[in-house]
């Protein structure tokens, strides 16, 4: 709703979008698809001040899909599925943003990461134009 004014609010904001992704928050995964869903409005208005903030959310954003990926509970499949795509698509925007240093930071990671659905969602991000 604030638009470009959430810069004044962004490294609250941060800290608050970090807290909510480290933590799931039961099966039904509401805070984290939220904040996701926070996170990618934020990206997309805020973009020109998301380049430096790249490291944090980047690490954030692969340790979700790590988790989410791993995680035994019972989260059902389709919300994993969801909170893998939102991730992805996050991933896809900061990439975006910073004109593909994140493309160049997942190479590493793709080729030491033995697991198909996280490798399947830094190729989308590699994909992406």
């Amino acid at each position: 709703r604030l638009g470009i004014l959430v810069v004044r609010h962004l490294k609250r904001l941060e800290r608050v979008i970090l807290g909510y992704l480290e933590v799931s928050d039961g099966p039904e995964e509401e805070a984290r698809l939220g904040i996701l869903e926070t996170l990618q409005c934020t990206i997309e208005h805020a973009w020109p001040r998301m380049p430096c903030r790249l490291p944090v959310l980047l690490k954030a954003l692969l340790r979700l899909i790590w988790d989410v990926h791993t995680d035994p509970g019972p989260t059902p499949e389709p919300i994993r599925a969801t909170l893998l795509q939102r991730a992805t698509q996050c991933l896809i925007l900061l990439d975006r943003c910073s004109r593909g240093q994140v493309k160049v930071l997942l190479e590493g990671v793709y080729s030491s990461c033995e697991e198909n659905r996280v490798r399947e969602c830094i190729q989308k991000v590699q994909e992406s134009t």
